[in-house]
């Protein structure tokens, strides 16, 4: 194999050059896990995927996601962009795609639902969580202060404490007092290298992601993360984070059901506006469904060298 084809897409927007850039290899096949970590590297984008044949027919594709320095078991906008990629080719590995892809992934089967206008042509998905809400443990404000560059009176312990949440991806989760504390923050990496020694022994990675309430809708929310530790240093749009602290936020809602429709906007601050939809369902005082949805802009194709 001397070269592989690639597509590039900004995600949870419509408007090309916003939103989050994301590099999909439709056909990976033949790629070493060496050469997949090298092409994410080399485009350093937050994340690139890699699509090959799924090891279940029943399944549309087994996809492997690549940070810049690591291979990670789940992700929002690469599964967000991923499925619209393929849904426009309308072929996958010689099967028709239908309006439903199943992906094989290492923190399990992700389910995306394609998105389409009104003339049929396929502008996002919805994907559902690959597993429910689980949480780590709190976090102290001193630490959070630190990472964000801000003062710890700045950070809110109304609804909940800072603490770890993950929907298939861990993250720190926070919130903060205002739009001004939030257009502050400035990720300190030697504190991130603390953090992530003290809540993340196995592999030292700590991603914070903190966000502020709109006054006037308590649902539509500002939030920036930041993964210095992965060499992210800002990401622009992270619908596992999403994920997270929607079903974070559900969980906690005093109601045994609910049925919640939270806005997430991301990336304002970079210049790369996000908007990105978390849905999620409470019965029985358990949190069953998180979706992350959003539309996404076709950007470039091209080949890489081997």
């Amino acid at each position: 194999m001397n070269s592989v084809a690639y597509v590039t897409v900004d995600v949870f927007t419509r408007q090309r050059f916003s939103g989050n850039q994301l590099a999909v290899i439709p056909d990976a096949r033949g790629l070493t896990s060496a050469q997949m970590q090298d092409i994410a590297a080399e485009f350093r984008y937050s994340e690139v995927t890699f699509v090959l044949p799924p090891q279940d027919p029943v399944n549309t594709a087994q996809v492997r996601i690549f940070t810049p320095t690591m291979e990670i078991p789940f992700a929002g906008h690469p599964n967000v962009g991923t499925a619209f990629v393929l849904g426009r080719q309308r072929e996958i590995f010689g099967k028709a795609a239908g309006d439903v892809l199943r992906f094989e992934e290492k923190a399990g089967i992700v389910e995306a639902e394609l998105k389409q206008d009104t003339h049929g042509q396929v502008i996002g998905a919805a994907i559902s969580a690959p597993e429910p809400l689980s949480l780590g443990p709190q976090i102290d404000v001193e630490t959070i202060a630190r990472c964000a560059s801000i003062e710890a009176k700045q950070i809110v312990l109304t609804t909940h404490a800072p603490m770890i949440a993950s929907v298939g991806l861990p993250f720190a989760i926070a919130e903060l007092a205002d739009l001004g504390t939030l257009g502050k923050a400035c990720p300190n990496t030697a504190a991130f290298a603390e953090a992530g020694r003290r809540y993340a022994p196995d592999d030292d990675q700590f991603a914070l992601f903190v966000y502020v309430r709109q006054p006037d809708n308590p649902w539509a929310l500002r939030a920036r993360m930041f993964a210095p530790l992965d060499n992210v240093i800002e990401d622009p749009a992270t619908g596992s984070a999403s994920g997270a602290l929607g079903a974070l936020l559900t969980s906690l809602l005093p109601e045994s059901g609910a049925h919640l429709e939270i806005t997430i906007e991301q990336g304002v601050e970079m210049g790369r506006r996000s908007v990105i939809g978390v849905t999620t369902e409470k019965s029985e005082g358990q949190v069953r469904s998180i979706r992350i949805a959003g539309q996404c802009a076709a950007v470039m194709t091209g080949t890489i060298l081997l």
